[in-house]
């Protein structure tokens, strides 16, 4: 490409919460040119993460990627935040790479750059023409981040900036365990107390199996909180922790959840059943699949749901509102089935109206937040045996974006409805 004035490239905002969007534009190209939109990120495991798309500058010289065509990449059409969303491991990367943010205290770094042509491979090798370096954020401007060091309970509370009191939240993630305090960051920027737990490291269920107790104290370090309206605390969970929550709301007469957020569950769990109980069953080889690529499918493991109620938890006894979040690809958990009898027990004791479903097509297990990357399958080592394995979730790239966007923003839509007697601030950078 020869020009005298060089092609500027402008992402804005260059510092945002990961759920916000940016515009990516470049101008001052010659028209009708190719070029390739890239998106470059260096993980904290070590690893390139990679999106592209490829364009043709309009009559002004111009691209954006929220107005024009990807005409090929790892995404196309228009789509503004493609660049985000459609990331990969780079070409020749490990197998079952899963992108999470483990240091929510620094930024995501990803470099946006334009390239000439229309390029697929090896980009690192190459010199763009132009090149934007963006930060993406889960954790807003004056959050606080505190260590939970109570013997009872082991996690990270976030706290947003301000006199308070805010509503609280005890955010639980799934059975590959450890602490994970990326959506707790989040929530924190919008507005709520958000306690990330852990309730179990990798291996340790071999040798401890986790009562209720354990999650109700933990309830009730967020609810004790100076900063926190103790009646308006909730529960948000996937996976595990969305079973967790069902219980809790079922049947803990010490936690009292003013509403929940269950994303990716089920509630066939027998009363009297420990944690560890739950994982064994779930990770049983008996009733799993595997599919061409030896990928694990465990949703089958704990179908078809049961009709006796002494094995399922007994949602009839919520009195909460209670918001599902569903794929309807899920591989993992039978969590469109289990939204349906859910459904079923909780009309049949007059409760229809506490519940919400949301079931998106061709989405799988893992439903993160906005601009997340998709991932179909990943590495994963068994918390009961420490095997690894690589699990099929479920899902389809462009679908399960989507889902997770719209799920997101109706997720605080809920929780502002819920736990807010006003508009909760709205944290930008």
């Amino acid at each position: 490409m020869s020009q005298t004035i060089p092609p500027v490239l402008s992402v804005h905002p260059t510092r945002a919460l990961v759920d916000e969007a940016f515009k990516v534009v470049v101008t001052n190209l010659p028209p009708a040119t190719p070029v390739t939109l890239h998106a470059l990120h260096y993980s904290e495991d070590k690893d390139y993460w990679e999106a592209f798309g490829h364009y043709i500058s309009d009559h002004r010289g111009m691209v954006s990627a929220a107005q024009h065509v990807s005409l090929g990449g790892t995404y196309t059409g228009i789509e503004p935040m493609g660049l985000l969303w459609s990331m990969c491991p780079e070409p020749g990367s490990r197998t079952g790479l899963r992108l999470r943010k483990r240091i929510v205290t620094s930024p995501m770094l990803i470099h946006i750059s334009v390239y000439s042509g229309h390029i697929t491979v090896g980009f690192r090798n190459q010199t763009p023409l132009a090149s934007v370096l963006t930060e993406r954020w889960y954790m807003a401007p004056g959050v606080q981040r505190v260590e939970i060091n109570d013997k009872r309970v082991r996690g990270t509370l976030f706290i947003p900036p301000g006199p308070g009191p805010f509503p609280g939240l005890l955010d639980m993630w799934g059975g590959g365990g450890g602490l994970l305090e990326y959506r707790s960051a989040l929530l924190a920027s919008h507005g709520y107390v958000s306690l990330a737990l852990e309730y179990f490291s990798p291996g340790e269920l071999q040798t401890a199996d986790l009562q209720i107790q354990y999650f109700e104290s933990a309830f009730n370090i967020v609810k004790d909180h100076p900063q926190v309206i103790s009646d308006k605390v909730g529960i948000i969970g996937l996976s595990l922790g969305a079973i967790i929550a069902f219980y809790i709301a079922s049947e803990s007469k010490v936690a009292k959840p003013h509403c929940c957020v269950c994303i990716s569950g089920h509630h066939i769990f027998a009363f009297g059943e420990t944690i560890g109980s739950v994982q064994r069953e779930q990770q049983k080889e008996l009733k799993a699949r595997v599919d061409e690529n030896n990928y694990r499918i465990w949703r089958d493991v704990r179908l078809p749901v049961p009709s006796d109620p002494s094995e399922k938890i007994d949602v009839r006894k919520i009195t909460c509102p209670l918001l599902l979040v569903t794929g309807n690809d899920d591989q993992n958990t039978p969590s469109v089935e289990a939204a349906e009898d859910i459904a079923q027990m909780m009309s049949s004791s007059g409760r229809q109206h506490l519940l919400s479903t949301l079931t998106y097509p061709d989405t799988g297990h893992l439903i993160e937040p906005p601009y997340s990357p998709h991932f179909r399958a990943t590495n994963f080592i068994k918390p009961t045996t420490k095997e690894k394995v690589i699990v099929l979730w479920g899902g389809r790239t462009k679908p399960h974006s989507d889902a997770q966007e719209d799920s997101w923003r109706k997720i605080l839509a809920f929780l502002e409805q819920h736990l807010y007697s006003r508009t909760p601030p709205k944290a930008r950078l």
